[in-house]
């Protein structure tokens, strides 16, 4: 299969994604609204670094936050490039971590082939590690002290970094564990998934010839879903951009949900002062919706005081009005909502053409209820019926 031509994958593209693809030397920030297609843009500007300025693909490193976007990303470059798309490091943060560090595990005092730990192993080994301490496993619960040695890692503190910043009994105590418990990993050639981000860094920073050859081995580094990254995969990012400069960073302040896992808004926040000469590019055009819905998501959302400004827009018209209903409690929410699908029908819509989201699944038990009572089909998507659970 022929490499794309660039005439052929910028047409498709608007004004901004295009200045985003073309602008390939040196950092660069893309504040990518809500279905502004940044799957796009990031997919074309690789395509366009191999294509158009011969840069070879292992060059290339392109970190999403899960394996499906991965995928997706993986499968849409494959359609473009063909079979050379297969050399692009196409990874989750893990797993581009996983593979540096079994290159240079040595360093560190591990071999090659160690194993990772998955979520019931770590929770097994804390508990292990209560017991040889003689800690009280029902005053510390071994899941919540797992929390707290994965918070440590991912702010990149060691077990003794981690014991020096603690005060209370509580958190000595899992300084206690936290040390037992990577002495532990050591000794069984074994790591958990905040090690492979935090014993990447730490070889990268420690060893002068392993981070110029990593610094060396990626010419570009692409990451999405910035706003969502956490201080360890940060710091990771910034150890990589370091020589080549070429960090192009796509997110959007407005989207961060997951302070509660770790992730530091201030990441993309700062990402002009942490890589100078940084090109900010905003992506406002919206595909997904009209513009009464953006209208009314631009003026919430216009309230947040930690964001990058823009203002989406859509060429898809205005809409129906966005409309507020207000009612006394959650049963007259569902039967407001039921009573508004049977009228739905009545004029001849399909129900799959009707969606009710909710902001956690113990939502759903009255509304699910009060559907069965009028005797109203239903299914719930990404997990089973309330009443199924």
């Amino acid at each position: 299969m022929p490499v794309a031509s660039p005439e052929t994958y910028l047409a498709n593209l608007n004004p901004a994604q295009r200045e985003a693809v073309l602008h390939t030397e040196g950092p660069l920030l893309v504040i990518a609204g809500a279905g502004s297609g940044k799957t796009r843009v990031l997919t074309h500007r690789v395509a366009h670094l191999i294509s158009a300025l011969g840069v070879k693909p292992n060059e290339i490193l392109a970190i999403t936050f899960t394996n499906k976007a991965a995928g997706e990303m993986r499968e849409r470059l494959t359609g473009m490039l063909g079979p050379v798309a297969r050399a692009i490091w196409i990874l989750t943060f893990h797993a581009a971590c996983g593979r540096i560090l079994r290159a240079e595990a040595e360093r560190l005092g591990y071999r090659s082939n160690f194993t990772i730990y998955d979520s019931a192993d770590q929770v097994r080994l804390v508990k292990q590690c209560l017991e040889e301490l003689d800690k009280d496993p029902k005053r510390f619960v071994p899941r919540g002290i797992h929390a707290q040695i994965s918070n440590a890692k991912n702010l990149l503190l060691t077990p003794a970094l981690y014991a020096e910043r603690v005060a209370s009994f509580y958190d000595q105590t899992v300084a206690e564990v936290y040390a037992l418990y990577q002495k532990r990993l050591h000794a069984s050639n074994a790591v958990d998934f905040d090690d492979m981000l935090m014993l990447t860094v730490e070889a990268l920073e420690r060893f002068p010839e392993a981070r110029a050859r990593w610094q060396k081995a990626f010419r570009y580094v692409l990451v999405d879903e910035y706003q969502d990254t956490n201080h360890a995969q940060y710091r990771f990012l910034q150890i990589l951009g370091e020589h080549h400069h070429n960090v192009c960073a796509v997110g959007d302040p407005d989207q961060s949900i997951y302070a509660f896992r770790g992730a530091d808004i201030r990441n993309i926040l700062e990402f002009e002062r942490d890589f100078p000469e940084t090109r900010t590019i905003a992506l406002e055009q919206n595909y997904r919706s009209t513009n009464a819905i953006l209208e009314s998501a631009n003026a919430v959302i216009a309230n947040n005081s930690e964001r990058k400004d823009k203002r989406l827009w859509s060429e898809l018209g205005d809409g129906d009005p966005v409309r507020v209903v207000e009612v006394e409690d959650e049963n007259a929410e569902a039967r407001y909502v039921a009573s508004q699908i049977a009228a739905l029908v009545e004029d001849g819509y399909s129900g799959s053409e009707i969606a009710i989201f909710y902001r956690m699944n113990a939502q759903s038990r009255q509304i699910e209820q009060t559907l069965r009572l009028s005797q109203i089909d239903y299914q719930v998507i990404g997990g089973p019926r309330f009443y199924e659970r």
